[in-house]
């Protein structure tokens, strides 16, 4: 008899077995296709959102063949790609101020073009006042197809319409048939319709025809002097070759020679041999690409993603083999042996993973396609096309049929190996675990987390992923002894949630596989999850806030604008969430005012607050022996002495008030309390009595400051010149000052603030500068728009600034990582249920013959569904801490070596747990779990035959 012909009737038994447990089925099916679908989607995803070299040159130029633009530097060389290019010259001097050629003269003859310049203007809005960047591009024109597209509407025509894309749109409260007049022209123009670019789905701008926007406006600037002239940027070519010849690389180097940049589709796609590239003659290993080899990262993902399966469908399969003992028993008493036992769980396996495998690529492709607009949105970009790679999506599948066989070995060595009267009779006689296995995995995990901890103080990932993988091996080979360990903490607990830990110890078979599955998909989410959580903490760390958080400054622009700032600060008050009170304050300044007088060398005076050297003052990262301390410093002690208050100023000074470098206000004890945040009695005392309040210690010695004033005047300062009229002359003074703890050295824009009357006393001038108020929220882009509509109705010249905090994050990543985890986490649960129920059935009804109520077997089921998910939950998370920390101490120490080359560089690199990931995991999940395996599972027993 053919090997074929055992095989045949193998698979024959399998699927009907699987047709008849549908439900058993169904699961397993899940289990293999859920990795399979993730897979596929990802790498659908991927494939279709990278775009190629030919999507790549439609974004940029349309459907045109080519972009020519003037670079105004003389005859140029160029590579193919346009990506690079000089000089053709080098010794040629460089003069971009030069007036710019026609670049419409470099067209090879029978093209046609169409010009695309941008100008930054202020607009009108829905709520205000905003600042966008208006394109002169034809958007008509089939050569823009591709490069801008339109979504509804109509295209712009003439010299009153504009299009605009959807983010615009949306910040400016603006629709299609608003009206928007460009502030700078007075110009007024109606929106006719939507318009997005494929490549850059965020973008905010307005789009014109050439002519419509910039000619007025320099029309006006002509004749106003007034109106500033717009500031266009140069402007580009979208060119069309002559019929079937395109842009060749001829015509690149002839348009180079008039110093035209050209970035040609056909001259990209089909690149000419080097030896006709001047510019590839002098740099020849420009175009050396090398092939790229799976890197150990990905191949760890793909073994983690196979184990994950084999572990997940493992225990479904010997579900299967249990419920069908009695089946295989007779296939034993017919004349079959191992052998044919054997290939009829693994051709359950075969058969399910081919299903699972076969459902999981076509849903992956399902759901990529469905959620097509949606990954798009998140990724702002448009694919080009759904990019399908068949030998990839082959190999997928072929992976999940291969796991599914993998997954039905070892239940099918374990049913081979029951003896035929054990299967007819339902016994499974006494198996006692292995005592050598613990051991091992113990050994294993320790080897493995000393390679992951080594490999991440060496630099080597490498030995990061490959000591993690072991690390997470040797974890799996304790589980049993784990598993057998929870059985004893039953004693004490009520008769569901004990007999669930003792059945799930004595059980380990089915339990524990469980338990790894969860754990295995636990670890790779947390360990990415800690991973990304600790960057976002790094990244808040590093970055430096302009304002205090939660306040909103504004400030005037000169001194004719001063007596606008009442009619600011009812703009504020009445457009943002303003809590409480404002903090006027003001600026100081020695002799002839620098923002007036700065034309001229020395034309003006100064004032500074000198810093005292010596250990408190002097940044010790700075200087002569800086880079020896950091060599010896650990990434916590250098944290200390960059957030200390001498270093503090070294790196962190903005000019947030409109003051100079030394950032010294004018002001009174309500700048304390509203924007410092100093609650202190005695500061503000100081402040009334003329104290000036000292914000960074490291300038006090002695609780005094020394002020130096250079009080020179300008011969144009006429008024202060005819007061002044001696030499420039130079003051020092001591300043009794109250000094502030040194949390507050960190204050942005502000290091020192003097009382008006000290500041008189010393012989400087003020001006009433601007104010300060606490918001409840960072202001939004209609709050801001309203306030600047307001202060422009007032005659403008009032700069309102805010601070947001770090750039807005995405928690989308983590928020799959944790779904992802929390679907494996249930499915292994009612996998793990699902081969309970098939074991304990006499358990159970042993309970019903003494009386136990139904509702017993409910919370049964529901208890061994918690302890599964919670066990492999929280091993999970231990597990996946190892390669997120091992990984960290590779950030760790690349930090420690670019702040030993550069002292002042920041070496903190922290380790932080997403909580909230773990409360979700260990806390919701498993409850969920428990609930939903109570609520499936039925009260009464059914009619059983009798045993024996």
């Amino acid at each position: 008899m053919s090997i074929f012909t055992g095989w045949r009737a193998s698979l024959r038994i399998a699927r009907r077995d699987a047709m008849r447990a549908k439900g058993r089925s169904a699961l397993v099916v899940a289990m293999i296709a859920i990795p399979v679908l993730g897979v596929t989607a990802l790498d659908v995803t991927y494939r279709s959102v990278t775009p190629t070299t030919a999507e790549q040159l439609t974004g940029e130029m349309g459907s045109a063949d080519a972009v020519f633009s003037d670079q105004r530097m003389g005859p140029i060389e160029q590579m193919p790609d346009g990506d690079m290019y000089q000089q053709a010259d080098e010794s040629a001097p460089w003069d971009d101020t030069g007036p710019s050629i026609d670049v419409r003269t470099t067209f090879p003859k029978g093209s046609r073009a169409i010009s695309i310049q941008s100008v930054p203007a202020s607009i009108t809005t829905g709520y205000g006042i905003a600042n966008t960047d208006i394109y002169e591009f034809r958007t008509s024109d089939k050569l823009a197809r591709g490069k801008i597209d339109l979504v509804r509407g109509a295209y712009p025509h003439g010299k009153g319409e504009v299009a605009a894309t959807e983010p615009f749109l949306k910040s400016t409260g603006l629709h299609v048939g608003s009206t928007t007049t460009v502030r700078n022209s007075g110009q007024k123009y109606r929106i006719t319709g939507v318009l997005e670019l494929p490549d850059n789905l965020k973008a905010k701008a307005l789009y014109a025809d050439p002519g419509a926007v910039i000619t007025p406006w320099k029309a006006r600037a002509a004749h106003d002097k007034k109106v500033l002239p717009p500031n266009t940027g140069s402007k580009d070519w979208l060119v069309k070759g002559p019929e079937g010849a395109g842009v060749t690389w001829p015509h690149v180097m002839e348009a180079n020679k008039s110093g035209v940049l050209v970035k040609s589709r056909q001259v990209v796609l089909d690149p000419p041999p080097d030896s006709e590239v001047p510019l590839a003659k002098k740099y020849p290993d420009t175009y050396s690409y090398s092939s790229g080899e799976l890197s150990a990262a990905l191949i760890t993902v793909i073994a983690m993603a196979v184990l994950e399966i084999v572990l997940l469908a493992g225990p479904a399969f010997a579900v299967g083999a249990r419920r069908s003992r009695r089946q295989l028993g007779l296939l034993g008493t017919c004349g079959g042996d191992r052998r044919h036992v054997r290939a009829v769980v693994l051709g359950g396996g075969l058969v399910l993973g081919g299903v699972g495998a076969v459902a999981g690529v076509a849903a992956g492709l399902g759901l990529t396609a469905a959620f097509r607009p949606m990954i798009e949105e998140w990724s702002g970009q448009r694919f080009g096309s759904l990019s399908l790679k068949p030998t990839e999506l082959l190999v997928i599948a072929v992976i999940g049929l291969i796991t599914g066989l993998l997954a039905a070995f070892a239940p099918a060595i374990v049913a081979s190996r029951q003896s035929v009267l054990e299967s007819l009779t339902g016994r499974r006689g006494i198996r006692r675990s292995s005592r050598v296995l613990p051991v091992v995995g113990a050994c294993v995990l320790a080897i493995g987390c000393a390679a992951a901890i080594y490999g991440g103080t060496s630099g080597n990932k490498t030995l990061v992923a490959g000591g993690s993988v072991v690390a997470e091996l040797g974890l799996l080979a304790c589980i049993p002894v784990i598993v057998g360990f929870l059985g004893r903490l039953g004693r004490r607990l009520p008769l569901s949630p004990r007999m669930a830990l003792r059945d799930a110890a004595r059980n380990r078979g089915r339990t524990a596989p469980a338990v790894a599955a969860v754990m295995a998909a636990v670890a790779g989410s947390m360990a990415i999850a800690t991973y990304m959580s600790s960057t976002l903490a790094e990244a808040d760390y590093d970055y430096t806030p302009i304002l205090t958080k939660g306040t909103v400054v504004f400030r005037s622009s000169d001194a004719k604008t001063v007596e606008r700032l009442p009619l600011a600060r009812a703009a504020v008050e009445r457009n943002m969430a303003v809590t409480g009170g404002h903090a006027d304050y003001g600026r100081a300044w020695a002799g002839s005012d620098c923002s007036v007088y700065y034309s001229e060398e020395n034309g003006c005076g100064t004032l500074e607050m000198i810093k005292p050297t010596g250990k408190g003052h002097s940044c010790p990262l700075k200087g002569k022996g800086a880079k020896e301390l950091a060599a010896r410093l650990s990434s916590d002690e250098h944290k200390k002495l960059m957030r200390s208050p001498a270093c503090l100023d070294e790196y962190i000074n903005f000019t947030s008030f409109g003051t100079d470098e030394n950032n010294i206000i004018v002001a009174d004890a309500a700048m304390l309390t509203t924007y410092v945040k100093l609650d202190d009695p005695a500061a503000a005392e100081a402040l009334a009595a003329g104290t000036p309040v000292l914000l960074n210690p490291a300038y006090a010695k002695n609780g005094e400051v020394t002020l130096k004033a250079f009080h020179k005047y300008n011969d144009r300062d006429k008024k202060n010149r005819k007061l002044h009229p001696g030499k420039a002359r130079t003051t020092t003074d001591r300043l009794k000052v109250y000094v502030a703890p040194a949390k507050y050295a960190a204050t942005p824009g502000i290091r020192l603030i003097l009382p008006q009357r000290t500041a008189e006393r010393l012989g400087l001038h003020t001006e009433p500068s601007g104010s300060v108020y606490a918001v409840s929220h960072p202001p939004t882009e209609a709050e801001d728009q309203r306030v600047s509509a307001a202060i422009e109705q007032a005659g403008g010249g009032i700069w309102v600034q805010s601070d947001h905090g770090p750039s807005s994050r995405d928690d989308t990543i983590l928020l799959i990582l944790t779904l992802f985890a929390g679907v494996v986490t249930l499915g292994a649960a009612a996998i793990t249920t699902g081969l309970a129920k098939a074991d304990a059935e006499a358990d159970l009804n042993t309970l019903s013959a003494v009386g136990a109520p139904p509702r017993v077997r409910r919370s049964l089921s529901g208890f061994q569904c918690v302890v599964v998910a919670l066990t492999g939950v929280v091993l999970g998370t231990l597990a996946g801490l190892v390669p997120a920390v091992a990984l960290r101490l590779v950030d760790l120490r690349d930090a420690l070596q670019q702040m030993r080359l550069e002292p002042m560089q920041s070496a903190y690199t922290p380790i932080v747990l997403p909580w909230a990931t773990i409360g979700l995991l260990v806390v919701c999940i498993p409850l969920l779990a428990g609930v939903l395996a109570a609520a499936f599972t039925r009260s009464r027993l059914a009619l059983a035959r009798r045993a024996g």
